[in-house]
């Protein structure tokens, strides 16, 4: 069902600056008397057409590939055209204009896709992806959102959500006939069904979670003392010198970010001030951001010098670190044992690393990967959001609730209601207005 009314929209569709190719997207009603004012005839529909782009005088704007097509064969679902020119500014500006002075509007950010979104060629999670594709800053990453825009995330969804329509339907059948005695092969196939498609949420919430963190990463906060090697731990796991290295304490007065990735995954570490006790000024603010910082982090890893152990003043650090976010301790200086033990006096895991030799840093980063709930899958992550996460949550509490209303039809069956109504949100079946404008504001114009 194509949008009634809906008017003709244009953009740039590819990125600025200069390039060998430059894209301007049309979308709506009326496309051919553009394509004949633009182009002198209409193309051939799903052929590229090489062509001059004309002006209002006729004279060539440009010359390239002009693609038609018609609705509802296209991205958008209504007709398409698209003119790929020379990627230069200047021309694709002209050839943009030369459409808007047709009738054309420019189109809002993400409006192509949220036209194919309403007019059913995408669902909501798969227009999502798009942009997620876009953004990807590893191959990993697109990997993850190639899989959500084919569909495999919407296909997980859609089928829990064909099963849940299938319990609701037994549960409804079983109080339409109170009077009638239960039979126990409907209670079997209930509690079974049910049992089934918890298992499956849990491998779909897993899944997401783990696209999540490919598409947000994780933010990593290096705090210890002063003169433990924060600075030069950054440099090694960023591979470049990014932060000051010096014997002097208090070197390090503002946070350092730097982004790694580990096996497709991307970190966000932040080196922060040496936490002591200071008499300068600009120090101590820097330790007041550095705890301000920690309250932000999703793991810290609280250095530590692996000939000196944990003294009194780590054990200080570490009764002060926030005790809902996981920590690592990482005993640097490890070249300087000789073999000695190096006594832990916390529950916390731990590392031994040499940020001058590079000793020990596989390891610590595998842990890494595994603190902040990173694990290799073979069948891959779909690329998630929060929003996705806080929906599969809520329909993931809605069937636990539900199990401990067996004896309660009419609450039970309610429960199944609502985890529908939630697993529905992602693919876009229950989505209110204000969140799909906020969606698709995110998206870059022309796409």
């Amino acid at each position: 069902m194509l949008l009634p009314n809906a008017d003709t929209i244009a953009a740039v569709a590819t990125a600025q600056g200069r390039g060998g190719v430059g894209v301007v997207r049309i979308s709506g009603c009326g496309i051919e008397e553009f394509a004949r004012d633009i182009l002198g005839k209409l193309p051939v529909a799903r052929h590229a057409t090489y062509t001059d782009f004309l002006d209002e005088d006729g004279e060539p704007l440009d010359q390239g590939i002009a693609l038609y097509f018609p609705a509802p064969h296209s991205y958008t679902g209504e007709d398409v055209l698209e003119l790929q020119g020379h990627g230069g500014p200047a021309v694709l500006q002209m050839l943009l204009q030369r459409c808007l002075d047709l009738g054309a509007r420019l189109a809002q950010p993400g409006e192509f896709t949220r036209r194919a979104y309403l007019n059913d060629k995408l669902d909501l999670a798969q227009a999502e992806s798009v942009a997620d594709l876009i953004e990807a800053n590893t191959a990993q990453a697109a990997r993850s959102a190639m899989r959500s825009l084919r569909g495999e995330f919407s296909a997980a969804i859609h089928g829990m959500v064909d099963e849940l329509i299938q319990l609701r339907m037994l549960v409804e059948a079983m109080l339409d006939f109170p009077e009638e005695d239960v039979d126990s092969g409907d209670v079997s196939r209930r509690d079974a069904l049910l049992k089934v498609i918890l298992l499956k949420l849990q491998h779909t919430l897993d899944s997401a979670r783990q696209g999540c963190l490919l598409r947000e990463g994780a933010h990593i906060v290096i705090a210890g003392q002063p003169n433990v090697g924060k600075s030069s731990l950054l440099n090694q796991l960023s591979g470049e010198e990014i932060a000051l290295v010096s014997n002097i304490p208090g070197t390090t007065r503002d946070v350092i970010r730097q982004v790694i990735q580990i096996r497709g995954v991307p970190l966000h570490l932040m080196d922060t001030a040496g936490l002591r006790e200071s008499q300068d000024t600009v120090e101590n603010m820097g330790i007041a951001r550095t705890h301000q910082t920690l309250r932000r982090a999703d793991l810290i890893l609280l250095l530590l010098d692996a000939s000196k152990g944990m003294t009194s003043q780590d054990e200080v650090i570490l009764a002060g670190l926030p005790e809902d976010i996981p920590r690592l301790l990482v005993f640097n200086k490890a070249d300087l044992l000789d073999g000695k033990e190096v006594h832990v006096h916390s529950r916390d895991p731990s590392v031994r690393v040499s940020a001058k030799t590079g000793a020990g840093l596989d390891d610590l980063r595998g842990k890494l990967l595994e603190m902040v709930g990173w694990r290799d899958q073979e069948s891959g992550a779909f690329m998630a959001r929060e929003r996705h996460l806080q929906a599969l949550a809520a329909a993931q509490n809605h069937l636990t609730q539900a199990q401990t209303l067996l004896t309660r039809a009419e609450l039970f069956a309610e429960e199944l209601r609502l985890a529908q109504r939630a697993l529905s949100e992602i693919t876009g079946e229950f989505t209110a207005d204000d969140l799909l404008g906020e969606i698709f504001s995110r998206f870059c114009i022309g796409k």
